[in-house]
């Protein structure tokens, strides 16, 4: 069994290479409980939310690829209407730095979200936001809200 998934997993790493697309392997005792638990569960994990919103907002915004490509089309919409700031960073301008903090996730809502802490340089003001995306894994993963309110205060 062993050494039938071995030999799956290079012939996979093999086609991927074939067609110049970068694998990196990872060892199979890691990775197996996982994929097996998103894929088991049909849901994304709070590591794979991590990723995907450290890659969608990267240092200093999403660009206009990820906002097309990887926001819920009613928060696009939302986004459009507004002239004086932009939604998806709850921002009026750029900052120079953006982090990640930890992801939670609601299983039984479907559910993902973090703070995302936006800073425009040493001694400037920090400001945070909280981003929300789904956790159903049979769909591409997107962003599918924001709360601009800042999460100390967000439950008062």
């Amino acid at each position: 069994m062993v050494r039938s998934a071995s030999r799956s997993l290079l012939a996979v790493a093999g086609g991927v290479a074939a067609l110049g697309i970068a694998f990196t392997a990872v060892s199979s005792a890691s990775a197996a409980p996982s994929a097996s638990a998103t894929a088991a569960a049909g849901r994304y994990s709070a590591e794979e939310i991590h990723h995907f919103l450290e890659g969608f907002y990267g240092n200093t915004g999403p660009r206009d690829w990820e906002r097309e490509n990887l926001v819920a089309d009613d928060l696009k919409e939302r986004a459009a209407e507004l002239e004086t700031h932009d939604l998806l960073l709850c921002s009026q301008n750029a900052p120079l730095d953006i982090e990640v903090g930890e992801v939670t996730t609601a299983q039984s809502a479907g559910v993902g979200w973090a703070p995302i802490w936006l800073s425009w340089g040493e001694g400037e003001e920090v400001s945070v936001f909280t981003a929300y995306v789904g956790l159903d894994a049979s769909q591409p993963i997107k962003l599918l809200d924001v709360d601009c309110v800042p999460p100390e205060v967000g439950g008062e």
